[in-house]
């Protein structure tokens, strides 16, 4: 039974952060690290002390993890960013709330004592004779120390203390994976083995000038060894002390919502009756309102969950090939049950969630081919652009008329020219993709669609059909990308505030875009009037895209690959990235990067000078077997990682590629992780650093052979739009939404108070007299009682198989001290 661990984190907001520049001000942005790798970087809010950055992340880490820190830092231009304070939450922080936290928390203080990573491979024996009793410890090697000097690296050494008695060893220079192979014994008195104390394993980094930097420690309680006289193994390096302090706030707070979510994944066969109950409630529906798996998930379904409900149930049915029924089952129930057409997909259900969350994972890319042009054209130009006389600030324009100071009169004027233009590139973008969009999300479209125009057929109710898309099409796809366009990775940072403040009126304008004009002069922004005409005169060309974008033959989404694993026609990520030059003489390191186009799919790796560049070099993914950062030491150089690959005759190669920032290091390292996390040859170990100068510049060691001396991440993954299916891990969400709502399903579908029971028995149930005497008691169903107990059954099925191999788990688990 695997184990599944997903990490949900949002960085939502700061407040009352210090100013740490001249100005008064700071300009803010955060690191988050699980275990003291980071993760993530958020964008920088520039000189904001209150700063909003709204972004979310979801870690895969089928390994597990110890804590999660975010680090807020102040970005400097010239020299080293400074910090501002951090934020730790370990584990059991995280796990205990059952809906995560979701809180405002106060910035700590960041003592180096407590940034410590790594552990330490060491063995400890008691050894007892009639001369003497020693302990003697064995430390082997040690691994992702933090690095303390300025090089990158530590210069570590280790000493082992037991009461009064210590003993170290010799120092490693210039590493942060040491090799001792020391023995280190140390003699104490028969009546100390009776003291409740611990032998502990410190690591330091020494130096020449100033106090020793601690790296982290071991502690191991003596009793162990009186049960055990030999322990041997990796041990984490914990810090010195829990010393964090909130400084009463004085280092200001931040909003984080974060949530942990561990389970243990059956194998497929323990999922398939449930998957088939799911597929049957949409490819064999005998009447829509009747009650289904899908009709009872959603009755149980919370507000918090239903989102993520939404999005694991698109998955599903994208890996089954069926996503367009399923929405189709939805929609209908949805349009069905609605009797004003003004209120058609407004609430967030189960159906406006599922549309929503399947545009995303079929729509990303068309969305980024439409809107990053015009995107990247706002952010250029950076106009002030302000409609809203109440908010206009002329001291914020530029000079835009030779007659002396600029008017209110001038600067709407300029940005009704402006909003216009935009707005105008922005329509005809979308008007003219409709042969761009994926052919699933035209046919999803097409049946809802249909629907509506069955449900209101009145004349009168005639733009219902198109608003039914174009709600979903503008107001939840299009506007919601052009509004904070960072968080559909259109761009890799916030818009400053001017930049932000064009968005959103781009995005209002959009929406009523969208609704088709409808709406125009009823709202409170009347200031807004400008760009009425624009949009009214757009009416007819969203209509007429609206009835190309659904000309599409039903039977062609068959024949076009849903997602699967990975769609293999489409490019996963691509970009300019630096390729370490490898061949030739020895090159200084800021010469030794070429600047080279990559592109991911499913099956290769492929990298050529720019992107128009007919040849290609290709490495296959599936001779993936490991992708890593690397060490700044090893090249001087940030944000670089490697891929190790092995050829056809066993030989291992490694290609070192440089990235621009942390964030897109992230990104590539998760999207290569993602496409070859199924590959038999992947490596248990690497070497963080390069074979340079005779030597590996990680651990020192001279033979470019030898196992590497950290062990991989490669199945740590963050999580978005085009992560690869799990069939297994979606219905275990499912599985488990269902369970906690079995109870509420019980109560609706199977129990009957007894005075309606007694009414529906009066007359109608009689108990049968069997030939043999015995008596058949007929029961009456509630509607749908027939599925839920089909659903039940299924579900104590599952209870029941997680309890056997957790039960499993414990006899099998070794013996813990």
């Amino acid at each position: 039974m695997a184990q599944n661990t997903s990490l949900y984190f949002r960085i939502v907001e700061g407040r009352n952060l210090p100013a740490k520049d001249v100005s008064g001000t700071s300009d803010p942005y955060c690191l988050v690290k699980v275990d003291n790798e980071v993760v993530a970087r958020t964008a920088t809010v520039w000189k904001n002390l209150n700063p909003f950055w709204g972004e979310e992340y979801t870690l895969h880490l089928p390994m597990g993890f110890h804590s999660l820190s975010f680090h807020v830092m102040d970005e400097d231009t010239i020299g080293h960013d400074d910090v501002i304070g951090k934020i730790s939450l370990n584990k059991e922080a995280i796990r205990s709330p059952a809906k995560g936290l979701d809180n405002w928390l106060n910035l700590t203080r960041v003592d180096p004592d407590e940034e410590v990573q790594g552990e330490i491979h060491l063995s400890v024996l008691l050894l007892k004779d009639t001369e003497k009793i020693s302990l003697r410890c064995q430390i082997i090697e040690a691994r992702d120390l933090a690095p303390r000097d300025i090089t990158g690296t530590s210069d570590p050494f280790a000493r082992v203390i037991f009461n009064n008695h210590s003993a170290e060893t010799s120092i490693i220079k210039k590493t942060r994976f040491p090799h001792w192979g020391e023995s280190l014994e140390l003699e104490v008195d028969p009546e100390e083995l009776s003291v409740e104390g611990n032998i502990t394993v410190e690591v330091w980094d020494w130096d020449m000038v100033g106090k020793n930097d601690f790296l982290g420690k071991v502690e191991i309680p003596l009793a162990c060894l009186h049960k055990t006289p030999l322990l041997e193994g990796w041990f984490r390096l914990l810090p010195l002390g829990n010393n964090e302090v909130d400084a009463g706030g004085k280092l200001g707070a931040l909003r984080l919502k974060v949530r942990l979510v561990e389970d243990r994944i059956l194998p497929s066969v323990y999922y398939q009756p449930l998957i088939d109950l799911l597929v049957e409630s949409v490819i064999s529906p005998t009447e829509v309102e009747d009650s289904s798996a899908l009709t009872m998930l959603e009755d149980v379904t919370t507000v918090e969950s239903r989102q993520d409900v939404a999005m694991t149930l698109v998955k599903i049915y994208l890996g089954q090939g069926l996503v367009v029924p399923f929405l189709d089952y939805l929609n209908t129930r949805e349009v069905n049950h609605t009797t004003d057409p003004n209120t058609l997909f407004r609430s967030n259900s189960l159906a406006s969630k599922a549309m929503e969350q399947f545009m995303k994972a079929v729509g990303m890319l068309y969305l980024h081919e439409v809107l990053k042009p015009i995107i990247n054209r706002i952010f250029d130009e950076k106009k002030y652009i302000e409609l809203d006389p109440c908010k206009i600030d002329l001291n914020r324009t530029r000079r835009i008329s030779f007659k002396g100071a600029v008017s209110e009169a001038e600067v709407r004027d300029s940005s009704v020219e402006m909003l216009q233009s935009y707005l105008t590139s922005i329509t005809e973008s979308i008007v003219g993709s409709f042969d761009q969009c994926p052919p699933v999300m035209r046919v999803a479209f097409k049946q809802l669609h249909k629907r509506v125009e069955e449900q209101f057929a009145e004349p009168e109710n005639e733009d219902v059909k198109y608003l039914a898309i174009s709600g979903f099409f503008f107001l939840r796809f299009f506007a919601p990308a052009i509004l904070t366009p960072k968080l559909f990775q259109l761009r890799d940072q916030h818009a400053d505030t001017r930049t932000s403040r064009t968005l959103l009126l781009l995005a209002k304008a959009l929406q009523s875009v969208g609704n088709l004009g409808l709406q125009l002069g009823h709202g409170k922004e009347q200031w807004m009037a400008p760009l009425h005409p624009i949009i009214l005169r757009s009416v007819a060309s969203v209509k007429d895209f609206l009835d190309k974008l659904i000309d599409i033959d039903h039977d062609i989404v068959s024949e076009v690959p849903q997602r699967a694993v990975f769609m293999p026609s489409v490019t996963v990520k691509e970009g300019f990235l630096h390729k370490h030059k490898t061949e030739g003489p020895q090159l200084l390191s800021r010469f030794a990067f070429k600047k080279r186009y990559f592109w991911l799919t499913s099956e290769t790796l492929s990298y050529a000078k720019t992107p128009e560049w007919q040849v290609r070099s290709s490495i296959p993914v599936q001779c993936v077997c490991a992708v890593e950062r690397v060490d700044e030491n090893a090249f001087q150089q940030q944000n670089v990682m490697q891929v190790i690959t092995q050829d056809n005759d066993g030989q291992m190669h490694t290609m070192y590629i440089q990235c621009k920032n942390v964030n897109e290091l992230n990104q590539w390292l998760s999207a290569i992780r993602k496409v070859s996390i199924y590959n038999e040859r992947m490596l248990p170990s690497f070497h963080p650093g390069a074979h340079r100068s005779g030597k590996w510049t990680c651990c020192l060691q001279a033979d470019r052979a030898v196992t590497g001396c950290s062990r991989t991440h490669s199945a740590v993954t963050l999580g978005d739009w085009s992560d690869p299916l799990d069939p297994d891990v979606e219905t275990q969400t499912i599985y488990k939404e269902l369970l906690q709502g079995r109870e509420k399903l019980r109560k609706k579908y199977v129990e009957m108070p007894d005075a309606d029971q007694a009414l529906s028995n009066k007359g109608k149930i009689s108990p049968d007299v069997l030939p043999d005497g015995a008596e058949c008691n007929v029961q009456l169903l509630k509607p749908g009682q027939s599925m839920v107990a089909r659903l039940m059954a299924v579900l104590e099925d599952l209870e029941q198989a997680h309890a056997t191999f957790q039960r499993r788990e414990k006899q099998d688990a070794p013996v813990s001290f």
